[in-house]
């Protein structure tokens, strides 16, 4: 992840109303929701959610999949992941094998592989 990319990605999220949408949506993990059940869940108007939702959605922190007339939102939890290796690269002084590997954060997607992150990933076995 370069830089530029991390910094849209904390734009995206430096709304409150947006934060609570995207914490909303890891806690639902792969399931998902719909916009009319974020909107309820969150007490937040409809149109209100809609702009939220796409600037999210443009930023790359959420997914969307049609289902009939109703779209599914989601986490987009590897970009979470790697956005947490991006922060923690450089941790203990250049030497990420005394870190945290992020890749073990979430329960709910596959470890973080990037070629620019010296941290590794464990794999699930």
């Amino acid at each position: 992840m370069d830089k530029i990319t991390a910094i849209t990605l904390f734009e995206s999220l430096a709304s409150g109303v947006r934060l609570d949408i995207y914490r909303l949506l890891v806690r639902q993990c792969n399931a998902g929701m719909v916009a009319g059940e974020i909107a309820s869940t969150l007490d937040v108007p409809p149109t209100n959610l809609s702009f939220h939702l796409k600037a999210l959605t443009q930023a790359g922190m959420l997914t969307v999949t049609q289902e009939g007339r109703y779209q599914r939102y989601r986490a987009n939890l590897p970009q979470m992941l790697d956005l947490i290796a991006y922060l923690t690269e450089e941790c203990c002084a250049g030497q990420p094998e005394q870190c945290l590997d992020p890749g073990t954060l979430s329960p709910c997607a596959p470890p973080v592989s990037s070629p620019e992150s010296p941290i590794p990933t464990r794999s699930k076995s």
